[in-house]
């Protein structure tokens, strides 16, 4: 008799928000539990930055686990302020960010999600990216959970805020590269 057990990964985070939204959208193809990890922030590009971080915290849990970075990229501004978008965040808030496109007649912006898995020391990290196009606008919905408040997607006339959580985790980039790693592990069994 053989029983179904899903595999078991730790996802390297201290952001709750983010931790039930990889259970939502995982569930009943990994059981995921949470890790916080000190890691250096690093710089570069998002594949990069995803690989080197989760070949880190692989080496520092000794085992496997996935790590995730996310990207807000405005069109007019070159991809920027793409990686660095939580500093950003953090620092002038939502009224901040908009204020940054003012004078750009350009609004439109794309949310990209790059999870990193890594097999356990010794081993290099695999990336699945998401992406989902939408445009920036002025903060609407609770603003608990990062910059959704002021990103509304190509499509809908809500912000990710604004959506129920069903309808953000199947159209958002953080969906999509989960979808793209549900994938994997369901080819590797």
């Amino acid at each position: 008799m053989s029983t179904n057990t899903l595999p078991k990964l730790i996802f390297v985070t201290g952001n709750k928000n983010k931790l039930l939204e990889v259970q939502a959208i995982l569930e009943g193809v990994i059981d995921v539990d949470s890790h916080k990890v000190d890691l250096p922030e690093l710089q570069g590009e998002t594949q990069e930055i995803a690989k080197q971080k989760c070949k880190l915290a692989s080496e520092i849990l000794n085992g496997p686990c996935i790590t995730e970075d996310t990207a807000l990229c405005f069109n007019a501004m070159n991809g920027l302020p793409g990686p660095y978008i939580k500093w950003f965040q953090d620092s002038i808030g939502h009224v901040g960010i908009n204020k940054m496109l003012d004078g750009f007649d350009d609004r439109s912006a794309y949310a990209l999600c790059t999870f990193g898995y890594c097999e356990g020391p010794g081993h290099e990290p695999i990336i699945f990216e998401g992406k989902t196009h939408g445009k920036i606008v002025t903060a609407r919905g609770p603003g608990v959970f990062g910059w959704d408040a002021i990103f509304q997607p190509d499509g809908f006339d809500k912000t990710f805020a604004e959506l129920d959580k069903v309808t953000k985790n199947s159209i958002s980039h953080r969906g999509k590269a989960l979808d793209a790693l549900k994938a994997y592990f369901k080819e590797k069994k």
